[in-house]
């Protein structure tokens, strides 16, 4: 059994923020003044700080010079840039469960998660989808059992999800070309078909970069 402390008051502080960004309700270029948030909040703001320098360290804000924090720009060159990285760290995650795999209930997880991807296409559900499209990566963990990998999947992974929601807010329609893309990402994962794996993750990823851009473009 792994043993998980509970997020400190900071991850808290943080993951409250970030979902604020990721969701649009906080603006790219928008202030995050410490003393609104510690108000706001009730908490203390040694604690606000570092959840500051949390949100700097996943992408989400930039902290400057007499300026304070601010919320990162998405431009057309950072979610291309970002796109390209996270394609190489997915496809490690998806070999490794293509490698570790050893009986069926081993990759029970990812048909759970496919079941539940279907519901919230179904459900025209934007959030939970994609919620539980980053929850698939996270799964593959234990496959890959390499910390530095989880650690800078984590780290990237909210400006990911904000370009996402971005993408699928823009264009509903498409949730139902990201679970095709998933069904054939799972059988080739069941077939070890490694090629495949990198076809398919390259695929998804460049898809979701051209849905970010052509909605941050207005194409």
């Amino acid at each position: 059994m792994t043993f998980k402390a509970p997020d400190s008051l900071a991850e808290q502080i943080a993951h409250h923020l970030a979902e604020r960004i990721i969701r649009g309700e906080m603006k790219p270029g928008e202030r995050i003044q410490e003393q609104k948030v510690t108000l706001a909040l009730n908490v203390s703001r040694g604690s606000v700080r570092e959840a500051l320098l949390i949100l700097e360290r996943r992408h989400l804000i930039a902290i400057l010079p007499r300026r304070g924090a601010h919320v990162t720009e998405l431009t057309a060159h950072k979610v291309q840039s970002l796109c390209t990285l996270m394609s190489e760290l997915y496809i490690l995650l998806g070999n490794a469960v293509a490698t570790g795999w050893q009986v069926q209930a081993d990759l029970a997880p990812f048909v759970q998660i496919q079941q539940r991807l279907t519901a919230s296409y179904e459900r025209q559900d934007i959030r939970t989808f994609v919620d539980d499209s980053f929850s698939v990566m996270r799964a593959a963990y234990p496959f890959a059992n390499n910390p530095y990998l989880q650690e800078t999947v984590e780290n990237l992974q909210p400006a990911m999800s904000r370009a996402y929601f971005l993408a699928l807010e823009q264009r509903k329609a498409e949730m139902s070309e990201f679970l095709e893309l998933f069904e054939r990402l799972l059988a080739a994962v069941i077939a070890r078909d490694f090629p495949q794996i990198r076809v398919v993750l390259t695929a998804y990823a460049q898809r979701s970069c051209d849905l970010v851009v052509s909605a941050l473009t207005g194409a």
